[in-house]
């Protein structure tokens, strides 16, 4: 393998990691607080269309990510809404959004499949994109990439460095507890729900403005189930989700490169690959019961209800 090739595929594996990173991230921060939210596929095609939609309207691909982040806040808050403050199943109701979400993207989206656009560029930092190899793999990427990298750190800060990450872990470990010192249950699961929609409505529309600008029916692949069981590989951790991203995206574009290489196993066999790891991931995972629970914020799934 030379140089140029190998070039080409780490640059091509933070690409195709960044939407992996974007919704995972929110998705940690979502169950840290005691909410598992499954609807971050539905969130994701949301994003995805109506950013594109605007876009199309606009002519202006910030505006139309900016449309995108609040079409997953949108979501998020009804899905907050039903399992918050009404005390739905969350399972239930993340899948009920999921399903609402895949079908109403693909009805409003309906005139706009083959349509094309120019998606948001890279950039070309002044002498560090020039500096070989990691010049192109770090310097040379899109804006939101680098707003992924920032965000990466944001979450990592805040859950190590501040009261607010205290109090999301309080929120999400023992909610009556948390109550009882003065925190406000309800505020904090239902700003870590928005958060979490505003990343996956980001990733959404970072699929259809920047990695593919274009919009298809269900193009996202299923990349929200995978950042879910990201969250698990992850054990709830910001580096890990970054480096586990990473290492899905790197599986999603090997079928090409094994293509390449004349490999002769059928194409969509080799497609299969970043599932494949998803499935051996979780199976892996749930080998350990000890560690997984103790990893897992205690009260995850369990709905609060508030003692009158």
């Amino acid at each position: 393998m030379d140089i140029e090739l190998l070039t080409n595929i780490l640059y091509a594996t933070i690409r195709t990691g960044t939407p992996l990173i974007l919704v995972a991230l929110g998705e940690m921060v979502c169950e840290k607080s005691g909410v598992l939210n499954l609807g971050q596929e539905g969130m994701m095609l949301m994003g995805a269309v109506v950013g594109f939609m605007a876009a199309i309207t606009t002519g202006n691909l910030y505006v139309a990510v900016l449309v995108s982040i609040f079409a997953g806040m949108f979501m998020a808050s009804l899905f907050g809404f039903l399992s918050i403050s009404l005390v739905s199943n969350q399972v239930a109701t993340g899948l009920a959004l999921t399903i609402f979400g895949g079908g109403l993207s693909a009805f409003l989206g309906a005139s706009y499949v083959g349509v094309g656009i120019d998606g948001i560029q890279p950039l070309n930092i002044p002498l560090l994109s020039d500096i070989p190899v990691i010049g192109k793999i770090l310097f040379q990427q899109d804006p939101l990439v680098y707003l992924s990298f920032a965000l990466f750190a944001l979450v990592y800060w805040v859950f190590k460095s501040t009261r607010l990450g205290l109090n999301i872990r309080a929120v999400g470990e023992n909610p009556e507890a948390a109550n009882a010192t003065g925190i406000n249950v309800h505020g904090i699961r239902y700003l870590c729900v928005i958060f979490g929609g505003a990343m996956a409505g980001l990733a959404g529309g970072y699929l259809s403005l920047a990695y593919t600008p274009l919009w298809s029916e269900g193009m996202t692949a299923g990349k929200g189930w995978i950042a879910l069981s990201l969250v698990v590989f992850a054990s709830w951790k910001a580096e890990r989700i970054m480096l586990g991203a990473y290492l899905f995206g790197a599986a999603s574009i090997m079928h090409l490169i094994l293509q390449g290489t004349r490999f002769e196993v059928a194409p969509n066999l080799l497609a299969m690959l970043p599932y494949v790891a998803t499935i051996f991931v979780l199976v892996l995972l749930s080998s350990n019961h000890a560690k997984t629970k103790l990893n897992t914020p205690m009260s995850l799934g369990v709905p609060y209800r508030p003692q009158l």
